[in-house]
């Protein structure tokens, strides 16, 4: 039995695709399913239950998954470990952030980062906040800067910013010439919004169904300037959060009349061993937050409902 082959075998019960594990470990699919033959050759069982339209684990599948699970684990861990003792000076970091955060926040923390520790490396991955929580919980991130409203308690976490979700609409809409915004408002409206797997898409439709509100979603995007350029073309409204919506010509942004706060940060899986190089980036972070003012603090602590911009680290 090859570490190989469980690692194939993994990402194919992952993904239920041979495909896609495929294009994710960069090998041929061919590569991938001889592998997993043998492995069920070796041990004498079917894994994946093949008459199904989408792969599928066997009941024997899922049991020797969570074995391999964290068999891979701790040899990662081990790993890792080892080359904090080989390796002192290097280390890599794989950091997931959604679209608005890697638009608005993070290339700041990057960038001080990189001036402290030029030595490490950070391999940012972009995805959306509720896949980002998926890929921590697998272990397939060291971190995430996501909303950390609702995150599982598997997690930890290291709040950063306090936000709201605010309504874009139209300068020239009447919306525009609300105080704020409330889910009766946007009945009928159009509305351009964030793609699937976003926390901030997920929150604004639960409001809505909770008002009995279908949504008339006409475009997606997770590219934030896209969203704010159809809002001031007179496309539709959207939501997004009060740390991106700054006003731009055509586009007016108004606090909703329920007010939803969700925190920002960092955030990592609890019982994973934590390298030098991710730990030199907790303790980065934890140095930024020490160095806001008082000011900032209370500024987060008492966000208004009117929109501002909330304090994000410097």
């Amino acid at each position: 039995m090859e570490l190989r082959q469980l690692e194939y075998f993994q990402m194919a019960s992952r993904l239920r695709n041979i495909t896609r594990a495929a294009e994710r470990l960069r090998v041929s699919q061919p590569n991938i399913t001889v592998a997993i033959k043998k492995l069920e050759a070796e041990l004498g069982i079917q894994l994946f239950d093949r008459s199904q339209k989408q792969l599928a684990l066997t009941p024997e599948g899922a049991v020797f998954l969570n074995r391999v699970e964290l068999a891979l684990r701790n040899i990662q861990d081990a790993v890792l470990e080892v080359n904090d003792y080989k390796q002192l000076q290097k280390g890599t970091i794989k950091i997931g952030v959604p679209p608005m955060m890697g638009a608005y926040l993070f290339p700041r923390i990057f960038s001080s980062f990189q001036r402290r520790y030029s030595h490490l490396d950070i391999f940012m991955h972009e995805e959306a906040s509720m896949s980002i929580r998926e890929q921590l919980e697998r272990d397939e991130l060291d971190f995430g800067i996501i909303i950390l409203s609702g995150a599982s308690n598997r997690l930890q976490q290291l709040p950063m910013s306090k936000n709201q979700i605010v309504c874009c609409v139209p300068a020239d809409s009447p919306l525009a010439k609300k105080k704020s915004i409330s889910m009766d408002d946007v009945v009928d409206t159009k509305i351009v919004l964030l793609k699937e797997g976003s926390f901030l898409r997920q929150t604004i439709l639960g409001r809505m169904k909770e008002a009995g509100i279908t949504p008339n979603i006409v475009l997606e995007s997770n590219q934030i300037n896209t969203l704010k350029g159809l809002v001031a073309n007179g496309v539709g409204i959207t939501f997004l959060l009060d740390m991106v919506a700054d006003e731009i010509p055509g586009l007016k942004t108004l606090p909703l009349s329920a007010p939803i706060f969700v925190d920002v940060g960092l955030a990592w899986k609890k019982d994973r061993y934590i390298s030098k190089a991710a730990q030199s980036f907790i303790d980065f972070c934890k140095d930024l937050l020490k160095e806001k003012t008082p000011d900032d603090v209370t500024e987060q602590s008492n966000a208004p409902t009117e929109k501002k911009s909330a304090k994000t680290v410097k």
